[in-house]
């Protein structure tokens, strides 16, 4: 697979959460440790089933510290991104994790060969200033203290870009061992329901299609996209494109009729073009070229 390919991987994960709003508001009454634990559970599942499809199932087994490096991120941002809306106004919190794709661009300067560009940089301050406006119209109503759930959803942040240019050094781990380690994760997020929470199963037809949409694509499907986008394609362009994330969920939930359209969603949108633009201008930012076989990689189609 070549560089070029691996970063169109990498996008299709960036539209697959681009459904995550919507699909989360569709799961309803579902608390979250246990939307959490069943959605890492059917995409760990889901992605096994791909594996034994193909013949590849002996290629799931992760190394050490692969299912290490997925707890912390897998788990360890998703749990931070949930305390983070539960103890500080939710658009304020999600505002602040957004800068997630911003620490990628600049974590990309970390990799072997480099790769951070300024044009990269430039377009993802761009695509802030366009996450910034998109979700402004929920913020400064009230007082502007720091709250422990921005605290939260700033760590959530680092843990997330962290652990996807971590990935860039486990290039030579199959992708499909992905899946044991979404299973794995779904043991501490089941642990947290039943010390927090109190179960939930008598769900509507539409939050079930909430949860099974968020573990087949926004979870499983997705998390192999992005892994295969890390290891192998243009990282800091990946974090550039990632800004198109809330904006494509704010337009999903507008057809949806979940949101009402608004200038702010047409001006993100342009900006966010532009910021994709400008980050891809010029040679193409490869970054390091990992030494992977075949062995690691899921061709997505």
């Amino acid at each position: 697979m070549t560089s070029r390919t691996a970063t169109a991987t990498g996008s299709v994960a960036i539209l697959l959460w681009s459904t995550l709003a919507l699909f989360t508001a569709m799961s309803g009454r579902v608390p979250p440790f246990q939307l959490v634990g069943m959605t890492f559970v059917i995409g760990g599942v889901f992605v096994l089933a791909i594996a034994a499809v193909r013949g590849r199932l002996h290629l799931a087994r992760p190394t050490t510290a692969s299912f290490l490096l997925g707890l912390y991120g897998l788990f360890g941002d998703t749990a931070l991104y949930y305390a983070a809306v539960k103890t500080a106004p939710a658009a304020e919190a999600n505002l602040i994790h957004s800068l997630w794709p911003l620490l990628i661009v600049l974590f990309a300067a970390l990799l072997p060969g480099g790769g951070l560009k300024a044009r990269h940089l430039v377009g993802a301050l761009i695509g802030l200033v366009a996450t910034a406006m998109l979700i402004s119209g929920s913020l400064g109503s009230g007082g502007a203290s720091i709250q422990l759930g921005h605290v939260l959803a700033a760590l959530g942040a680092f843990v997330w870009a962290s652990y996807s240019v971590l990935s860039r050094r486990l290039a030579g781990v199959p992708s499909e061992s992905l899946a044991i380690t979404m299973l794995g994760c779904a043991i501490p997020a089941f642990a947290c329901h039943l010390a927090f929470e109190t179960t939930l199963w008598a769900l509507s037809a539409v939050e079930w299609g909430g949860v099974l949409g968020l573990g087949l694509g926004s979870i499983g499907l997705a998390f192999i996209c992005w892994d295969i986008g890390m290891k192998q394609g243009d990282v800091a362009f990946l974090g550039v494109a990632s800004y198109a994330a809330p904006v494509l969920a704010t337009v999903i939930l507008v057809i949806a009729g979940y949101a009402p359209a608004s200038w702010l969603l047409a001006v993100s949108c342009v900006l966010i073009v532009v910021g994709a633009l400008v980050a891809s201008f010029g040679p193409a930012g490869r970054g390091a070229e990992p030494k992977a076989t075949q062995t690691s990689r899921i061709r997505v189609s």
